[in-house]
Parts: structure tokens; C-alpha cells; sequence
């Protein structure tokens, strides 16, 4: 199976959230090179961790494009933590979808400013979704900025991994596969342990091969799951 993906990249963004007292906090951030040169060598990995993951069955093609336009707006979510959802990135998601036809969406932004210790509040280092008519039909996925030393530990491409099985797990649960409590985040609570130098991948291939023990029942993605030479489109189901 072949998926097609795209990151967008958000070299700025420039922000007010609402902050202590009556006035909002205005963030404000541009991506350093090395920043940027960090995310793409990990997100770069990500086709041939998913390749060897899945025996050679599923194959994902990337191409990168950067936004034209500042990251200005964010959402918020419950626990006063923001993220760019498809809401924020409308713009540049409806022009790409227009231009070509994409299984998975992936945001990289400017969370950080490691040079004055300041930060967007976030859930965490990336989220991921499901496909829904919210993200034009493709699985969608974002990722922050991080120090280098980040992108290489304990496996890289492993983050960018991470977010889109949140998407494909779903994806393939609509389709009658069995999976594990806790899909992508699951490894623990099924007896796994991160490595120091393969992180989760363990976990991640038993996933992606319906090898996760749960309840007595093997679950995760069936192989027979990558043989379509395409993902089919997704029943839209309505975004939390």
C-alpha cells in the first residue's frame, strides 16, 4: 500500500494567547535553519521506519512543502493547551488537496523558542488524528520544534511515526481490524518497554502486524490490511 503525505512547514508564527490578568500573551518565533534541518532529517526517515515496520508491505511517499504565510492563529483545547489544528492550517491544506490528492497531512511549527526559554503551552511534543472531512479526508499530524539532540533519540523518524499510526490505526479500525487498547499509545500498558536505542519499534511492528497480545486476542493491522495498492477513502465520522 502506498501513502501519500505531506508536511507543511510553518517557518513562523506570531500568536496572542490569553495570558494571566486582562491582557493575552503574544508569542513569537521563527524557525532557526537548524531547526528546520532537524525535522526534515528525521521526517526523512520516515519511509523506509514504515517499509521495515511492515516487512515491505506499506510504503509512504513524502513531499515538503513550506507555508507562504506566518502560523497566526492556534486552537484551543481543554487544559489551556494550543495546537495548530485544521482550522489554523486551512489555507494551506485546501490548496494542497486541490493540487493533489493526499492519505496523510503533517504540520511542523515553531512551539518553541529555545533562545529566550519561551514556549506555546501544548499537549505534547506531536498530536494525531484520524482522516475526517475536518482534515480534507487525510490523516493529520503535528509536530513541534525541538532541540537536535531530539530528533536522534532513541530512534529517528520514530515521532513522526508515532502521529500518523494515531490516524492509520483509525483508519484500519474503520475497516474491521481489531486494535489495542491505546492503539499507537499502547506499548506499555501491553507489556512492552522502550528501548534505549530502538525506542518503541518493537511494539510498533506487532501493531502493524496484528501481533499485539490484548485480552487474549492478537490485534492490530492485519497484513492483508497493506495489500490495497491505495488507502481507500474514509467513512467521515464527526471531530470531537
Amino acid at each position: 500500500m502506498i501513502w501519500k503525505a505531506v508536511l507543511i512547514i510553518y517557518e513562523r508564527v506570531e500568536v496572542r494567547l490569553p495570558g494571566r490578568g486582562w491582557w493575552p500573551r503574544k508569542f513569537s518565533h521563527r524557525l532557526t535553519e537548524r531547526e528546520i534541518e532537524g525535522a526534515l532529517m528525521s521526517f526523512g526517515h520516515l519511509p523506509a521506519l514504515v517499509s521495515d515496520l511492515t516487512f515491505g508491505r506499506a510504503t509512504v511517499e513524502i513531499e515538503i512543502v513550506t507555508a507562504d504565510r506566518t502560523l497566526d492563529s492556534l486552537t484551543l483545547e481543554d487544559g489551556e493547551t494550543y495546537w495548530p489544528s485544521p482550522d489554523d492550517t486551512r489555507p494551506e491544506i485546501d490548496e494542497l488537496t486541490r493540487l493533489g490528492s493526499y492519505d496523510s497531512i503533517f504540520v511542523f511549527w515553531p512551539q518553541n523558542d529555545f533562545g529566550s526559554n519561551g514556549s506555546i503551552p501544548a499537549r505534547g511534543w506531536g498530536l494525531g488524528m484520524s482522516a475526517s472531512a475536518w482534515s480534507n479526508h487525510a490523516t493529520y499530524a503535528t509536530v513541534a520544534n525541538a532541540p537536535p539532540f531530539a530528533w536522534r533519540i532513541p530512534k529517528i523518524g520514530e515521532v513522526w511515526l508515532h502521529e500518523w499510526l494515531h490516524g492509520v490505526c483509525a483508519y484500519f479500525r474503520e475497516r474491521g481490524h481489531l486494535m489495542p487498547a491505546g492503539d499507537a499509545d499502547g506499548g506499555s500498558r501491553h507489556g512492552y518497554v522502550q528501548s534505549e536505542t530502538k525506542g518503541w519499534t518493537d511494539y510498533y511492528r506487532d501493531l502493524m502486524n496484528a501481533g499485539v497480545l490484548d485480552e487474549g486476542r492478537l490485534t492490530g493491522i492485519r497484513p492483508d490490511g497493506w495489500l490495497l495498492e491505495r488507502p481507500s477513502p474514509s467513512e467521515i465520522l464527526p471531530h470531537a
